[in-house]
């Protein structure tokens, strides 16, 4: 069994470091079509699939490359003849949570089979521990931040649904156009199906420095917003608006209940102004 174990470990150390690099075919290599993920953002019945895994890891990269730590502290190996499984602790985290807490530690367990003489891995559960109080606010923070990884991901790739997943059915939301209001999630998304059809090539949103806060099954963000989008004459726009958005827990996760977003006015003329930047730039 020695061989096995030592090809299991090598398999996750690899991988690993391909979640470190942000190398998605290295994430996905050795992984089962029918993998079964339960991870620490929701939904919390898990991914199912090896496409939908596969959607998990661009928000979660986006978030890596501001510098946060990816790396293998502990790992055992146990193997059978056809299927095994492996548990890990790994420092996952900002500069600052480390800084902060450091036996921060993510807990990993993996299940895995033997496919034509091949290790891949059927099963992954991510977690952290729940210390309560503090740690349950950043536990929720990390995942109304990785929400907003995944908007940015789905928009980027024109992906309406994956847009409108973390959106409540009953949501009212204030946005550019008119009228004044959009009530239920339907009316969003045909504001969002709008503005996807408007650009011929990519369009792109980001926060780029979010605020979050979070009580209890409430959470409120607010940031600039950065859009840039490819017009049908070849020109790319890039304009900056003002965001709030608040979110509600539910039982697949949170879910955004109201947005506001708006564009200052200039009080001469009356006229919305889409030509601001931020000062000092974000």
């Amino acid at each position: 069994m020695a061989d096995d174990e030592t090809q299991i470990r090598e398999l996750i150390e690899e991988w690993a470091r391909a979640v470190h690099a942000g190398d998605l075919p290295g994430v996905l290599a050795q992984h089962a079509a029918d993998i079964v993920m339960y991870d620490v953002p929701p939904p919390h019945q898990g991914v199912r699939g090896i496409e939908a895994y596969a959607r998990t890891w661009p928000g979660f990269f986006r978030w890596q490359a501001s510098g946060a730590a990816f790396e293998l502290t502990s790992l055992d190996v146990t193997a059978g003849d056809t299927v095994a499984y492996a548990t890990a602790l790994l420092r996952c985290g900002t500069p600052d949570d480390l800084a902060g807490r450091p036996d921060l530690r993510l807990r990993l367990t993996l299940g895995l089979r033997k496919e034509d003489g091949s290790w891949v891995v059927t099963h992954e559960h991510h977690s952290f521990a729940d210390d309560g109080g503090a740690e349950d606010r950043e536990t929720s923070e990390r995942e109304v931040r990785a929400l907003h990884q995944r908007w940015f991901a789905a928009t980027e790739a024109k992906d309406l649904d994956g847009i409108m997943e973390p959106v409540a059915e009953t949501v009212v939301s204030y946005e550019h156009e008119r009228p004044l209001e959009y009530v239920g999630r339907e009316r969003v998304r045909e504001v969002c199906a709008s503005g996807l059809d408007s650009s011929t090539g990519t369009v792109t949103w980001t926060v780029p420095k979010l605020a979050v806060v979070v009580r209890d099954d409430l959470a409120v963000t607010w940031g600039l917003n950065r859009m840039t989008a490819q017009h049908p004459d070849g020109t790319t726009v890039v304009s900056w608006s003002r965001g709030t958005r608040v979110f509600q827990r539910a039982g697949q996760g949170w879910e955004m209940i109201h947005q506001h977003v708006s564009f200052p006015f200039d009080p001469d003329t009356g006229r919305a102004r889409t030509d601001l930047t931020p000062t000092p730039a974000h």
